[in-house]
């Protein structure tokens, strides 16, 4: 059997000159990491041009797209809401189908919160490997900024600058001695997704878990699916996955938050201690102002960078 890696190689071209689907469903349990309710999903194709679409099997199959005209709630999770049917803790799902070059997909889930699973992306990218791709005639487009976007409060910024490619910058920093200041600097591709952002979990710290339980958050949280750092260090029996696990992490949900634009994105985003609300006032600040991106088929960006490379 072919791994990731090479199927990102063989598939390279295709996944980026046309739309893409799954070849068949894949499905998973687990439990909801803010409500704590168990959930299952099934990842299903779709027909070009859907995109990715929640469908809620205990609602009727109720629709919410995964859309940024649907964004509800941005604390600790991204969540989406149509007509008050709530759909929390969106982002490592969409990562790891953004990231992989899923266009095109139905999830239906029979609750309200997506599952944790071990805390990452990595579980998603495994299943959407078991599902496999293929691609539909129609032609991908792209989404490609045209001039700097920023947002920022008080230290905290994020921005992003024209580019031919997807370039993250991310910046995070913790008043702790195992995180400290981290930074972490990729162009994002299927295969540098699934080895580097994809197995970094979500984390916490202990001296927080009372006052977010407080908040009715954090019901189906154990070790299992988050890194929890104590004064000494991550209580985790087997410690962190990546010496800048927190730093990839929060590029993991970057990815799933800018996903909810709804095209592939071309462009360098530079995130400096940004978290949900700022990833997603990013995206609303970009889709509110049309003359800051422009929407290119795969063979016109193929033509400007060929100039781009001659001039």
């Amino acid at each position: 059997m072919m791994n990731s890696i090479e199927r990102g190689r063989i598939g390279a071209e295709v996944l980026l000159r046309f739309e893409t689907t799954l070849q068949r469903s894949v499905s998973v349990s687990g439990v909801g990491l803010h409500y704590g309710v168990p959930v299952s999903i099934r990842i299903l194709p779709a027909p070009p041009s859907t995109g990715i679409v929640f469908l809620r099997t205990d609602l009727d199959n109720f629709a919410v797209p995964a859309s940024w005209r649907y964004i509800a709630r941005v604390s600790y999770a991204t969540s989406l809401m149509r007509q008050s049917v709530l759909i929390s803790t969106t982002e490592h799902l969409l990562s790891a189908l953004y990231s992989m070059g899923v266009d095109n997909a139905y999830v239906e889930i029979d609750n309200l919160e997506v599952p944790i699973l071990d805390g990452s992306a990595e579980p998603w990218v495994a299943l959407i490997e078991e599902a496999g791709l293929k691609s539909y005639r129609r032609r991908k487009r792209f989404m490609r900024i045209r001039r700097a976007v920023s947002v920022e409060s008080g230290s905290k910024r994020i921005t992003i600058l024209p580019s031919d490619g997807f370039l993250l910058t991310c910046d995070v920093y913790f008043d702790h001695p195992w995180i400290g200041r981290q930074s972490l600097d990729l162009e994002v591709t299927p295969e540098r997704y699934a080895r580097e952002i994809a197995p970094a979990r979500t984390f916490g710290f202990e001296r927080e878990l009372d006052q977010m339980r407080d908040m009715g958050l954090i019901r189906g949280a154990s070790l299992d699916n988050a890194v929890c750092f104590g004064d000494s260090g991550p209580l985790n029996p087997g410690g962190l996955r990546f010496p800048d696990e927190c730093c990839r992490h929060k590029a993991l949900d970057l990815i799933g938050d800018l996903a909810l634009i709804g095209l592939p994105l071309l462009g360098h985003v530079i995130a400096e201690r940004a978290g949900h609300a700022m990833h997603t006032a990013l995206v609303a600040r970009i889709m509110s102002d049309p003359t800051l991106y422009e929407v290119l088929s795969f063979d016109r960006l193929a033509t400007r960078v060929a100039h781009a490379l001659v001039s």
